[in-house]
């Protein structure tokens, strides 16, 4: 797996690859283009993610970046997420989906 040294190097990289779509993380699907798509946990998959941590080792300030691909609906992009995902409120569907990083 390719490493990076920050968040920002690690996007710019992977829009280079064609991961060009923002997604946000939702209850019960990911979304991104305002709204326009709404992508639930059958219909994407994550093909690389990356930790970063701040040199405090905060839980606040650490991150996961997710590389997420959707052949549904043929769209490639980035989500972003805490380590505290777990405190989010999401569904069981999506917190199985997301999980497997940590």
């Amino acid at each position: 797996m390719k490493s990076y040294d920050n968040l920002i190097e690690a996007l710019s990289d992977l829009k280079k690859e064609g991961y060009v779509e923002d997604f946000n993380l939702k209850q019960n699907c990911i979304e991104c283009r305002d709204g326009m798509y709404r992508i639930f946990h059958d219909e994407f998959n994550i093909d690389n993610y990356f930790r970063f941590e701040d040199d405090d080792s905060s839980p606040d300030n650490s991150a996961i970046l997710y590389a997420v691909t959707s052949e549904k609906y043929n769209l490639r992009g980035t989500l972003i997420n805490s380590f505290s995902i777990y405190s989010n409120e999401v569904t069981d569907e999506m917190l199985n989906k997301l999980k497997f990083t940590n």
